[in-house]
């Protein structure tokens, strides 16, 4: 979504490069780049203008001006007024003191209420909660039918007495559920309300009853991050005529050019807590204003690509990895290969997990058009071997690979360029297990197997003295006047003169340097 916008940002830093200072003119030039850069990405007028006056006036104080790298700091500047636009300190949900903690969600039609409620009931249950999804749209076709479908998916149970497709009262079945959870235990209550086409009166009176009536602890506002300007001017109606806690953005990872993510934080005065990027469940997170700064300066993502490993990969299975390498690269099998490859399937689209990775952003062309069933495709080869081969893939030759490449659907070519690769990929994760280093990068003082191994190292040249003369008679008078320094020196190791003071004198020319 803000691809557009990190490349508007990325040539306009560029251009900062490799500037010993930077002059006033400079710095109006960076900004009115970077306010054509928001306008372009649909960003709030109110919200530019404030964006653009912080940076013009810390970019011209003195934390620029005597700054060693001016570039450098302009982008610190950058990045911490994004940060401060999308809200500042990431938000975390207020659970109540007695549950249940009560969650009501509210939008306009097509938002993507329910499947985000869906979303969320999952994110709970996977942060030890037991949610409850309530069916209070009952105007809309199928909603509750909807709602029970997406529930089911995520595991997570639903509340939903009343049919819909207009008929039942909202305001009871949202009071009612109260109750029900308290008598069945639940301890978080999620209350998917109806949306409309447009901002309308008995859309927020209906709302404002469920609010009334069960008093939510969190009053989430759902917003459809691909429409734009417009959804700052529905967001200010909702938070006039119900009022909202926090922001929820769905569709995050549309085409669309992200204004609202950067807009309706400033304009509403109300952060965004979640974000929905994507089709499946699992794509939905807590969202983080400084992380979110980070992706749109080309600078990636770690810390989010660290949570979603530790959330996949189990730490004795990781530890039980990393001894197999330390022993040496055949213990390292096509199994385990498999293993770790279907592990970081888990975490989700590999696209996705490349994007969060800094410098991502110059290759995106590149990552885009990964197709994701290549790694489907590798799976299906080495399921094909026996587990001889898997155990030892030196054993596969000719006829072997023809029998691999009928059974996994592809051609031999590809089972021969698996095996290398998998070879390739052992060696470099068996070196970095022991301590080593990624091939081609230089080694460290007293690491082993830096530098590319055996290969890499290089007999030490002893160090060039004095060279000694050829001529016998020569050598012998140098030797002999040696001798007599070292005598007069005796064990002194500053060669000043044995016996003496202590004082040194320097040289007759070089007295005149010294007044």
């Amino acid at each position: 979504m803000f691809d557009t916008l990190s490349d508007r940002l990325a040539a306009t830093f560029k251009n900062l490069r490799g500037k010993g200072r930077l002059s006033e003119a400079d710095i109006d030039a960076t900004a009115r780049e970077i306010r054509i850069a928001l306008l372009e990405a649909d960003v709030a007028l109110p919200a530019v203008r404030a964006f653009i006056k912080q940076i013009k006036e810390r970019a011209l104080g003195a934390e620029v001006s005597q700054a060693l790298n001016p570039a450098q700091q302009v982008i610190k500047i950058v990045n911490e007024e994004l940060i401060g636009i999308l809200g500042g300190e990431t938000r975390r949900l207020r659970f109540a003191k007695t549950p249940p903690t009560v969650i009501m969600l509210a939008g306009l039609q097509g938002a993507g209420k329910t499947t985000l409620a869906g979303k969320l009931g999952r994110w709970l249950a996977g942060q030890g909660h037991t949610p409850l999804l309530v069916a209070c749209d009952l105007q809309r076709p199928n909603a509750v039918n909807q709602l029970a479908v997406v529930a089911e998916r995520a595991g997570v149970a639903v509340y939903a007495p009343e049919p819909g497709n207009g008929v039942g009262d909202p305001v009871k079945v949202a009071k009612d559920s109260i109750e029900h959870a308290r008598t069945k235990q639940y301890d978080v209550v999620i209350v998917d309300t109806a949306g409309r086409l447009g901002i309308d009166q008995e859309m927020m009176q209906q709302a404002a009853d469920i609010r009334d009536a069960v008093s939510p602890d969190e009053i989430l506002f759902v917003l459809d991050a691909m429409i734009g300007q417009d959804a700052v001017n529905t967001a200010q109606a909702f938070l006039d005529g119900v009022g909202f806690d926090g922001v929820v953005l769905s569709k995050l990872d549309g085409d669309a050019r992200g204004g609202a993510a950067l807009s309706v934080a400033h304009v509403t005065g109300k952060q965004i807590m979640f974000a929905s990027n994507g089709e499946k469940l699992d794509d939905f997170d807590a969202f983080h204003p400084d992380r979110m700064a980070s992706r749109i300066l080309g600078m990636g993502d770690v810390l989010s690509l660290i949570e979603k490993a530790e959330q996949t990969f189990s730490q004795a299975e990781a530890e039980k990895m990393a001894a197999k390498l330390a022993k040496g690269p055949k213990e390292f099998t096509l199994d385990d290969f498999l293993q770790q490859m279907e592990q970081v399937r888990k975490m989700g689209s590999i696209s996705k997990l490349l994007g969060m990775l800094p410098g991502m952003n110059q290759i995106k062309d590149q990552i885009n058009n990964l197709d994701e069933r290549d790694v489907d495709r590798t799976a299906a080869i080495i399921k094909s071997m026996t587990p001889a081969e898997r155990t030892d893939p030196t054993i596969i030759n000719g006829s072997r690979r023809a029998r691999i490449a009928r059974g996994s659907g592809v051609e031999v070519g590809a089972v021969k360029n698996l095996v290398e690769r998998f070879f390739d990929a052992r060696k470099m994760m068996s070196r970095m297990a022991q301590g080593g280093g990624m091939p081609g990068m230089p080694g460290m003082p007293g690491m082993p197997g830096l530098g590319g191994g055996a290969r890499g190292k290089k007999k030490a040249k002893p160090a060039k003295g004095k060279q000694r003369s050829g001529n016998p008679m020569k050598r012998k008078a140098e030797e002999a006047a040696a001798a007599a320094r070292r005598e007069a020196q005796g064990d002194n190791p500053f060669g000043l003169p044995a016996g003496g003071d202590g004082k040194f004198e320097l040289p007759d020319e070089f007295k005149k340097f010294m007044g």
